[in-house]
């Protein structure tokens, strides 16, 4: 990968990991447009490092309130409003993990095509729009409770489905529950740190048992190479992830309240329609 390479990828991965836009939408757009190759699994495991750091950082003071609180309720019975909302977070966790688990090669193998991840980011899209239209927006994030954390849960679940946009579908569902913006948007940054944790967790030990695998796409084969790791790749690809990722959360809470969903929804659409007219001319 080229150094330009590099910092286009993580900047993509950094903001759209948080914004409601669909990373992986975008992460095809330079194989498409540009003809680059996949950027292989030693990239995806920085990108992941740096977007975990961004949100743990972000929210230092909030996840070590959490943290204690969670502890003092498993040891000490001691229960506040920050367990309850840690262990919320983690309710949230188990369907996307076990989903992630059990059907991760199955999506991979049906569901990574253009016209999937078209379709996904115009339909949740719409349905970003439409609970934003009627959100009623009268809790903050401590009142989500057990079965909604579950609900979004499940939706965050959906996400492993390309284009939905993980962000998206859980402040989706958030906004569906009555929380408001911003309390949908904080619920949704935190509860994606487990689940970043553990995707960057079985990239790494994939990365260390079969190296940096690069998947190209050849006469309508995948051909699988492996590559020494980059490791000056890595740890740009770090960098700018990190603080593309940190200046997208602080942006995105600034001004969710004033612009609402609507200017994301439309970008949605816009992409998704680029994309399905990217399907049509390569057709032709």
């Amino acid at each position: 990968m080229s150094t330009l390479e590099v910092i286009v990828l993580a900047l993509i991965q950094g903001l759209t990991e948080f914004l409601p836009v669909s990373s992986s939408a975008h992460l095809i757009l330079p194989s498409q447009l540009l003809g680059w190759e996949d950027q292989g699994l030693a990239f995806d495991v920085a990108v992941h490092i740096g977007t975990l750091l961004a949100v743990l950082i972000y929210f230092r003071d909030e996840v070590g309130t959490m943290a204690v609180a969670w502890v003092h309720s498993v040891c000490k019975q001691q229960h506040s409003k920050d367990s309850q909302l840690a262990w919320c977070i983690l309710l949230a966790t188990i369907p996307a993990a076990f989903f992630g688990f059990f059907g991760k090669d199955l999506i991979e193998l049906y569901l990574r095509s253009t016209t999937v991840i078209a379709t996904t980011t115009i339909i949740f899209g719409l349905l970003l729009w439409w609970a934003d239209a009627n959100a009623t927006q009268i809790k903050d994030e401590y009142k989500t409770g057990w079965k909604g954390a579950l609900i979004i849960g499940f939706a965050q679940m959906l996400a492993l489905i390309p284009g939905t946009s993980r962000s998206g579908v859980t402040i989706t569902a958030g906004l569906m529950l009555g929380l408001s913006r911003s309390a949908a948007a904080r619920f949704s940054f935190l509860m994606s740190i487990p689940i970043i944790a553990m995707a960057g967790g079985y990239l790494t030990l994939k990365l260390v048992l079969h190296g940096d695998v690069v998947e190209t796409l050849q006469a309508g084969e995948i051909i699988t190479t492996i590559r020494a790791v980059d490791w000056f790749a890595m740890g740009l690809g770090v960098v700018v992830s990190f603080f593309s990722a940190v200046a997208c959360i602080h942006v995105f809470l600034k001004v969710l309240e004033k612009v609402g969903m609507l200017p994301f929804v439309i970008y949605r659409l816009l992409l998704g329609t680029g994309l399905f007219y990217l399907i049509y001319t390569q057709a032709l």
